[in-house]
C-alpha cells in the first residue's frame, strides 16, 4: 500500500492543483500540507488533527478520503496509543496540596468567626449604655388627621360628573311676562347634596353665518379645505363623531341629514363650504372654534 504522502501527491497531480490552492480551499497551513505529502509527522499536531487535515485535503480535490485515511492508519510505525488515566492516589486520601488548601480555609473561617464574635461583644454594651434601664422609646404621636379619621366616618363623596364630548347644557330660558324665578332657598337640601353641574363653553358664533339660516336645505354637505395642519371633529346625524388631524392641502367632506356640530383646533387653517357655498372665515390661525352649528339654526 502506498504511503499517505504518495497517495495525496498522486491525487493532486491528477487534479492539476497546487498546494497553495488546496491551502486556500481547506484553510490548512501550507506547511502542514507539505508535511503530509512528505510523510513528515514530527511537526504536525495530534493524530486527530492529522486525520482532519487528510479528510479536508481529499475533499478539496473532490476525492473520497477513505483510502488516504486507510494509508495513514496502516503506515509503518503508526500505532494508536491508548489513553491511560492518571494514576489514582490512595483511596480516599486527598492530595497534599488539597489538604493544605482545606486546612487554610478552616483556619480562615475560625478567625473570621472569632472576629465577628468580638465585634458583637463590643457593640452590645454601647447600645445598652445609650438607653437608661427601664426606659422604652415613646411611641410616635398620632397625627390629628388620623384621630379624626378614626373618630368619625368620612362623608360619602358623590362621583365626579364627566361631561360628554359633544353634550351641551344650555341654560334654561327665563320666564317671560310676569313670571318670576323660584326663590333661592326653596330647595336647600338638594343643592347641598348634589355637586354643581360642569360649566361648558357656549357654542361658537361666527359673524356672517346668520344669512345661511333657513337658506340651505338637507341633505347637508360640508367641505373642509385645509391650508394649515389642524384638528377637526364633526358630529353628524345620529350623534356619530368624525375626529382626525388633517394636513395642509387635504380636503375632507361630510354628509348629514341634520346640522353639523364642528370643533376646529386651528380656525385660520380651514376654509369651509356648505352645500357648495363658501362660509366666511372662522378666525385667525391658532384660534379654537368649539361646537359650531352648521347651518346655524334660526333663533
Amino acid at each position: 500500500m502506498a504511503s499517505v504522502g504518495a497517495h495525496l501527491r498522486e491525487l493532486r497531480a491528477r487534479r492539476g492543483m497546487s498546494l497553495e490552492e488546496i491551502a486556500r480551499t481547506t484553510r490548512v497551513a501550507q506547511r502542514y500540507l507539505e508535511s503530509l505529502e512528505t510523510d513528515t509527522y514530527d511537526g504536525l499536531p495530534a493524530p486527530v488533527f492529522i486525520r482532519g487535515f487528510i479528510r479536508a485535503y481529499c475533499q478539496a480535490l473532490g476525492e473520497p478520503p477513505h483510502e488516504a485515511l486507510a494509508c495513514y492508519d496502516a503506515r509503518e510505525g503508526h500505532e494508536q496509543r491508548p489513553v491511560r488515566p492518571p494514576p489514582l492516589s490512595r483511596a480516599g486520601a486527598p492530595e497534599p496540596h488539597r489538604r493544605g488548601a482545606i486546612l487554610v480555609s478552616f483556619v480562615l473561617l475560625v478567625v473570621l468567626g472569632m472576629a465577628l464574635f468580638t465585634v458583637a461583644l463590643v457593640i452590645q454594651p454601647r447600645e445598652r449604655g445609650a438607653r437608661s434601664p427601664g426606659e422604652s422609646p415613646a411611641p410616635p404621636p398620632a397625627s390629628p388627621s388620623s384621630d379624626l379619621a378614626t373618630s368619625r366616618p368620612r362623608a360619602a363623596q358623590p362621583p365626579p360628573t364627566v361631561p360628554g364630548p359633544v353634550a351641551v347644557t344650555a341654560p334654561s330660558a327665563a320666564p317671560r311676562g310676569g313670571g318670576s324665578a323660584p326663590p333661592a332657598g326653596s330647595a336647600p337640601s338638594s343643592a347641598a347634596a348634589s355637586p354643581a353641574p360642569p360649566v361648558l363653553a357656549a357654542p361658537a358664533v361666527v359673524p356672517g353665518l346668520e344669512t345661511l339660516a333657513g337658506s340651505v336645505s338637507s341633505p347637508y354637505r360640508l367641505t373642509a379645505r385645509v391650508s394649515d395642519r389642524t384638528w377637526i371633529r364633526v358630529r353628524t346625524a345620529g350623534g356619530a363623531n368624525s375626529e382626525e388631524t388633517v394636513s395642509a392641502g387635504e380636503v375632507r367632506e361630510w354628509v348629514s341629514e341634520r346640522p353639523f356640530v364642528v370643533t376646529i383646533g386651528n380656525a385660520g387653517g380651514v376654509a369651509l363650504e356648505l352645500n357648495g357655498r363658501a362660509l366666511p372665515p372662522l378666525g385667525a390661525k391658532g384660534t379654537v372654534v368649539r361646537r359650531l352649528v352648521l347651518p346655524p339654526q334660526p333663533r
